[in-house]
């Protein structure tokens, strides 16, 4: 298994040489390559494509888990993995074997002819098209990677229906530095004729989709506080804004015409949904064990939307184990916004230990990261090291530990913990 795992690196590595010198967000690249392997993108199951920028995972899970619960076979396309590639890949319900990913990954790259130039990222989405094209299913749920207009997934042509989870500002460098510079960007994969929903947005996200929309002659279906409100629990995916995730996925797949999706098929979809490091407990392992075995939660949310969502999660655990006290051990990459997201949980006496996100230099330093926690108003200390910042916790009386703020990092501890995602 390691060996095969280190064929898949390998591969992927490769692609680092033909990597563009400018223009990170395009489609014509690919369009290119793609014609090269036979057009695959335009061979796929009737694909449900999903955009916005908080969500999208769970969004995701929840139209697989409901499609399945109606007997559908179902391919997803995610992104980032937390622990292995082949996490972003899953073929009718399976992820993706390293052989067979492989195998997809070199036919991209003899489709390159030693110099067509492709991002990384382009070329795993190549990749998974060609498995999506050859592996039956009656349904790909396609999850876009930044953006929309330009993202990688945009080269399909038809949708049984574009989703929008709610849109918020992140990635700011590449879609622009307001909310309707992000959601203009977003709804590009609105395509004509097909239908599309919405998540409830901000004023300022819902007027740039309409408007999208309208230039189209399409309209958005938005997400209703009743529609939402009829989803009933449990959820397999926890807090209260998972409702509303949930809420999104049904409307999505209701849209989209697929058959057998009933009532019954949505409850229990919702109810047997999972997604790794989306308020997800850990189970015993080597990282429960730093904290004495106390309860360890693991979120990968690193925005001021994501800090709002964990903070009704977070009141929901203290109404079930009112004695419980929470700290945060966080890392999170230099590009987020700290500040806002440690602001955005809104608990008195917080308390959060930092520490780097490991072989990553694209991260906020602890120090960093601790000073930009006080300016939010909690309690902070710098450490160098995960075991370090656990530990500290612990010591400091912590009785429930949420490690948050990266999905790398959150990917490092599920493998710490020896919970790979399947």
């Amino acid at each position: 298994m390691i060996d095969a795992q280190l064929g898949v690196e390998a591969a992927l590595k490769r692609f680092e040489r033909y990597n563009p010198s400018d223009r990170i967000l395009a489609l014509d690249r690919l369009l290119v390559v793609l014609e090269t392997l036979g057009n695959p993108h335009l061979d796929l199951p009737p694909t449900i494509h999903v955009a916005g920028t908080n969500g999208k995972g769970s969004t995701v899970a929840f139209i697989r888990a409901m499609a399945e619960a109606a007997g559908l076979t179902v391919h997803t396309a995610t992104s980032p993995h937390l622990v292995r590639f082949n996490e972003r890949i899953r073929l009718a319900g399976t992820l993706i074997s390293n052989d067979y990913l492989v195998d997809c990954l070199e036919r991209v790259e003899a489709a390159l002819l030693g110099y067509r130039p492709i991002t990384h990222f382009e070329a795993a989405q190549a990749a998974s098209f060609l498995a999506f094209s050859e592996t039956p299913a009656d349904l790909l749920v396609l999850e876009v990677g930044l953006g929309g207009r330009f993202d990688a997934s945009n080269v399909i042509t038809q949708a049984a229906c574009s989703v929008f989870c709610p849109i918020d500002l992140d990635h700011q460098q590449f879609l622009g530095n307001t909310i309707t510079k992000i959601a203009t960007d977003k709804a590009g994969i609105l395509k004509p004729g097909c239908p599309a929903v919405s998540a409830i947005q901000g004023s300022e996200a819902e007027a740039a989709l309409k408007a999208e929309a309208a230039k189209l002659g399409t309209v958005i279906d938005f997400v209703t506080a009743a529609e939402i409100a009829a989803i009933e629990p449990p959820l397999g995916l926890a807090g209260e804004h998972q409702f509303a995730n949930a809420a999104l996925a049904a409307k999505a797949l209701k849209t989209s015409g697929l058959q057998g999706i009933t009532d019954d098929a949505i409850r229990a979809g919702a109810a047997s949904a999972h997604w790794p490091a989306r308020m997800q407990r850990l189970s015993p392992g080597p990282v429960t064990a730093l904290a004495d075995d106390m309860p360890v939660w693991l979120d990968g949310g690193h925005n001021p939307h994501a800090g709002r969502a964990l903070a009704g999660v977070l009141d929901t655990l203290d109404r079930e184990e009112p004695a419980k006290r929470t700290m945060l051990v966080s890392a999170m990459l230099a590009n987020k916004d700290a500040a806002g997201f440690f602001a955005a949980l809104k608990r008195p006496g917080l308390r959060v230990f930092t520490c780097p996100i490991t072989n990553n230099d694209n991260s906020f330093s602890p120090e960093a990261l601790a000073s930009a926690a006080r300016d939010a108003g909690a309690e902070a200390e710098a450490h160098q090291g995960f075991e370090a910042a656990m530990k500290a916790a612990v010591r400091a009386g912590a009785e429930r530990i949420l490690i948050c703020g990266s999905l790398y990092l959150a990917g490092k501890v599920l493998a710490l913990n020896e919970e790979l995602p399947a």
